[in-house]
This record gives structure tokens, sequence and C-alpha cells, in this order.
């Protein structure tokens, strides 16, 4: 165990009271220094600490789980349809319809809320705004495609790489409302591709070469901008700047709905809430294979449900995020209550990850009876975080996972990432609990890396096997391991080597 020069364990310090449950209803609150004194003092503290590390709840996915469940609720909306065409709308690339869109949201939205519909057929646009009681639904047979031309998309109040900043525009956006939903069986296509937006990532891969513009220099200034506590205000980017915009992107709004469309050729993230609540996102069909192609990234969000997705991604299919550095450590908003269940993941970096972004937290991030299988896929269930993020991460409750193949290791859980030890905000990772996962073939079964003032806590797989493992395991400062009823390549194991 990690102890500070206090005498605390590091995960004391992030504690302020602990519950300690007692027969009946009746619980104990005792704040933290008490609690740290017991620990030095009374031999009960021994007795406490591992019950409080391995089994600080009973069963989450009884308790927790369900609690979660049921704050979830989708948003309905009045029987009003509004046709875009009524407003000006029309088909063809060379009629944009971004300003007739914008019209029919407005109008829908002060008469109270609806649908603005999409029809059958192709429509181009800008960026789409959406506001309170507004359900943009993309019939089936529609394509909603997305302009090249990067004055479409004024410049907002955004996240960039898990930085706050003044940058293009999501395709989709909508800032501080209420009640709102992309919805139907229609296609969002976001025209990104090597001879637009990829370019700007700066790999010759994904178009770029000498001659074109880049992301790498707007980013380190963006960088050292959230490093000195620069106003967001004043972190102004977009046009010249080469920050890929995401594609929908709903910012500081509560009851989101997004469901049933296709998402494809995305220049950036995907689907990428921001400090919202009560957020449902089912049914999609997500395949882009860009830079930084990231399927669904909830970030320092509360209350996700995210279902029945497919993912074909270029990035992580689903990223958990919280904040980069010091922005998300000043801003402070964990992402909590994430919930993915009956998914798909094909293609991608990782198949459900948290991280890298993650410095404001996370915690009870619930997953079942998800399928993954790609030789393109490299891990399954990823964790990545360093010295330099930081963040309190814990409750991480998996069960029912199928894994055909995947590159690197079904499971990996690594500190290490980019900047790895070089920082001084300690990472805490504490319970990541796994059962009945089978996979079919990998290099590694798991891939756990803490570091070595600060090991990854308390990590338990029943009822699993991992077969066609060619190379093993990676186990470096890992503290508190269950296993049972686990086999790798066929063979009972009762530990990590």
């Amino acid at each position: 165990m990690t102890i500070t020069q206090s005498g605390e364990p590091v995960w004391v310090r992030q504690i302020e009271e602990i519950v300690i449950p007692q027969c009946g209803e009746v619980k104990v609150i005792m704040h933290r220094r008490e609690f740290v004194r017991s620990l030095v003092t009374a031999a009960a503290g021994a007795a406490l600490l591992p019950r409080l590390s391995l089994a600080a709840k009973s069963d989450p996915w009884t308790t927790v789980y369900p609690q979660i469940l049921e704050r979830i609720k989708p948003p309905t909306f009045p029987k009003r349809d509004l046709d875009i065409t009524t407003y000006g709308a029309r088909t063809g690339a060379a009629n944009d319809c971004t300003e007739a869109i914008a019209r029919a949201i407005d109008e829908c939205a002060k008469a109270g809320g609806g649908r603005v519909v999409v029809p059958a057929g192709e429509f181009l646009t800008g960026a789409v705004h959406l506001k309170t009681n507004v359900n943009l639904h993309v019939s089936k047979g529609a394509t909603l495609k997305f302009s090249p031309d990067t004055k479409k998309y004024p410049v907002v109040f955004t996240r960039w790489e898990g930085m706050e900043c003044m940058n293009f525009s999501a395709f989709i956006y909508a800032f501080e409302q209420t009640n709102i939903a992309v919805t139907g069986e229609g296609t969002l296509d976001g025209q990104a591709g090597t001879n637009n937006w990829w370019p700007w990532h700066g790999s010759s891969n994904d178009g770029w070469h000498e001659g074109l513009g880049r992301a790498r220099d707007a980013r380190g200034k963006l960088y050292e901008m959230m490093e000195k506590g620069t106003p967001v205000k004043e972190r102004i980017f977009g046009e010249g700047s080469y920050l890929r915009p995401n594609f929908i992107q709903p910012y500081r709004c509560k009851n989101v709905l997004i469901e049933g469309v296709s998402i494809v050729n995305s220049p950036m993230w995907e689907v990428h809430p921001v400090l919202c609540e009560n957020v449902t996102i089912r049914k999609l069909h997500i395949s882009s294979h860009g830079p930084n192609n990231d399927g669904c990234d909830p970030e320092s969000c509360k209350d996700v449900l995210i279902e029945d997705c497919s993912f074909d991604t270029g990035d992580d299919c689903i990223a958990i995020k919280s904040g980069r550095n010091e922005d998300g450590r000043r801003i402070g908003i964990p992402a909590e209550n994430i919930i993915v269940r009956g998914c798909e993941m094909k293609d991608g970096h990782g198949g459900v990850t948290v991280g890298s972004e993650i410095s404001g937290g996370v915690r009870n991030v619930f997953a079942e009876n998800c399928k993954m299988d790609s030789p393109n896929l490299d891990h399954a269930l990823r964790v990545k975080n360093n010295a330099a993020r930081g963040g309190l991460l814990e409750d991480f409750y998996f069960r029912n996972i199928t894994v055909g193949q995947v590159k690197h290791a079904v499971i990996t859980i690594d500190f290490n990432y980019e900047e790895g030890a070089k920082g001084k905000f300690t990472p805490v990772m504490r319970r990541f609990v796994l059962d009945n996962l089978k996979s079919g073939k990998s290099k590694y079964a798991v891939d756990i890396q803490g570091l070595d003032n600060a090991p990854v806590y308390d990590l338990q797989i029943t009822n699993s096997t991992f077969d066609h493992v060619s190379d093993g395991n990676i186990v470096k400062n890992l503290n508190g391991v269950k296993l049972e009823n686990v086999k790798i390549n066929g063979k009972a194991v009762s530990d990590l080597k």
C-alpha cells in the first residue's frame, strides 16, 4: 500500500467521510481524520481497511445499477412535426440548407417543441444548433450531409481533447439546453476524409502533406493556455487553427436522447456529451475510421445509458472522460453513473475505455452483454491514465462480455500512457470487477501497469476464460487480486504472473 508523508494511504486522502455499514439500517459516519486515527491506533482498523477496499459495496449490480437506470429518462416531445422543406430546404449538393434548418428549429422551440423533420433525400448543411424541447428527426432514407466549408461552423464554447476553448462548433451542437434529441433511421454524413478535416491531424496516412495546415501548433498553444489558467473566453481558435470539430456535442444540457441514426465520416469524436445529465444513447450505427474518430465519449456527464449501439471506429469505440490536466481539475466534475449494455465493437483502439482525459475522475461504470471482435481492435476493456492527469477512478463493473479477438490485451489498465510517471498528480484506481468474460484470441490476457507510487488496487475476475493467448500477461504494481474460476489457455489460474 502506498502511504503519504502524513501516514495516510493515498486513497484515504480522497475521502472526507466514511460510511461504515452496520446492522439493519443504522450507519456510522466517520470523518476522514477520525478514520485515519482509528487505523493507526486501533487494531480494528486493520480489519476495516481491506473490507472497505475489496468489499466496500454488497452487490452494485443489485443496488447502484438499478438506481442509475431509474434516474435515466429519455425526453419526450409534443406531437408537432416541422418539415425542413417547409422552411426552404431543398435536396441536392448545390443547396445549402443551414438557414432553413435553423428557421425550423427556432419555430419549433417558440411553439413549445416537437420534431424538426429531415425527410427522405440528401440535404447539405453547416452547423445545426439544437434548442430546448427540439428533436432533430432524420427520417429513414434521409441523409444530412455536413459541408466541408469551415466557415459554416461558427466559434462556440467547447472542449477540445478535454481542454476548454472557443473553437469550431460541433456539426450538431447544443449549449445549456433541456430536452433535446437527434433521432431517426437516417444518416448523418460528416463528409470528412483525406481531402478535408482529416489532414489536420498531421499524418500522411490521413492526407496531410507539406504545405497543408495541421493542429500541432494550435494544440500546443491551447495546452499552454490551460496550464497558465488563461480565461476560456481568451482561448480563441477556429479558422486557421486546424482543431477539428466533434460531430455531435450537447454541452451542459439536461435530458438528452440520441437514437437510431447512422453516423459516418466524422472529423473527430462522433458523439461527445459534455457536462450533461440524464443522457440516453441507443441504437446508433457508427462507422468512421478517421484519426481520433472515437465513437462515443461522455465527458464529465452524470447518468448516461449507452445501449444497443454498433461501433466501427478509427479510435476508441467508447471513451469515458472528465477533462484534461488543469482543466479537468479546475472544473472538477467526474464522469459518473455510466451504463453500457448490448453494444457491439469492431475496429477501434479500445472497446469500453476510461481515459485518457480523466483528471476530473470517474466512478460507477457498468458494462454488460457486449460483443467485441476484430483483429483491428487493440483492447477490449481499457483504462489509460498517467501522473500528469491523475484523478480518482473507482468502481468499474463488467459482466457477460464476449470477445472474439483483440490485437493487444483483453484487459488493459495502464498508468504509463503518454507522460506516464512524469507528473505530480498521482492517479488512483480501485475496484475493477469482471464476471463471465469469454475471449477467443489475444496477445495478452491482461496488461496491468500501475506506477511505483500508484498501484492499481482491487482487481477481481471470476468465471472467465481467455483462449489462444500468445504472450501471457503483463503485471506491474498491482495491489489486491482475486481470481475465481479463471482459465487462460485452458489452464486454471489463481494469480496473474
